[in-house]
């Protein structure tokens, strides 16, 4: 695919940073569009319906972590790149981000060859997401792939993008154990970095969040689901 074809949205109330990466990201040969805060860029998602979005978390109007929930309610969104950009780097905001449903997160002051290489990462990873079954059974679980829904017997569900795709990698293959390495391998990609604790995070909203109570931690090494 061509880098025309992957239209990526900055979303920042900072001009500056705004001109800066729309430089950057123009000069590798991406499609790049702008807006300052979150009403307006729910409005080009909708039209445009960008492959890639880079978030300020910090914005008037609507905040990066409000904003980022209403896109995923939007069709056709779940599979939406969202990267957050914020000056702050406690484990907590990360968190955060990722409950929101974001991908990656950077922190300011940006560096452009590095933000440039984690969009690569991420674009690439977006070409070879795993292809599971569309539907994934185990004991009173489904997991439908398609709607990005978990459903316990027949409620359904509802898990933020990382956490799903987490249980989804983890039922893909029932009792096998997968690193945390290979975790973050195949959801976040290998050149994107996320802190230490987040997987643990995760999973153990899974856990709240399901009632699954098979989902095992393997010390040291990583996790499996058993069944």
């Amino acid at each position: 695919m061509n880098k025309k074809d992957h239209k990526i949205l900055i979303v920042d109330d900072e001009k500056d940073v705004r001109e800066i990466l729309l430089f950057n990201l123009s000069q590798e040969g991406y499609t790049v569009h702008t807006a300052e805060d979150g009403e307006k860029a729910l409005k080009i998602i909708e039209k445009e319906k960008p492959k890639l979005i880079i978030l300020d978390v910090m914005m008037p109007i609507m905040d990066g972590y409000e904003t980022c929930k209403k896109i995923r309610t939007l069709p056709d969104n779940k599979d939406t790149i969202i990267v957050f950009l914020s000056a702050r780097n406690e484990d907590y905001s990360q968190i955060t981000g990722f409950e929101a449903g974001g991908d990656d997160y950077i922190t300011k002051p940006i560096n452009p060859k590095v933000l440039l290489s984690r969009i690569k990462a991420l674009l690439k990873r977006y070409k070879n997401i795993i292809n599971e079954d569309e539907i994934i059974t185990f004991g009173e679980y489904r997991i439908d792939t398609t709607e990005y829904v978990v459903y316990k017997k027949n409620e359904p569900l509802t898990l933020p993008k990382k956490q799903f795709e987490i249980l989804r990698l983890l039922a893909s293959k029932p009792n096998h154990v997968f690193t945390r390495e290979k975790i973050f391998e195949k959801i976040w990609g290998d050149d994107v970095i996320v802190g230490s604790r987040t997987i643990d995070v995760h999973v153990r909203k899974i856990r709240e969040k399901t009632g699954i109570e098979n989902i095992r931690t393997i010390k040291g090494i990583g996790y499996k689901l058993k069944v």
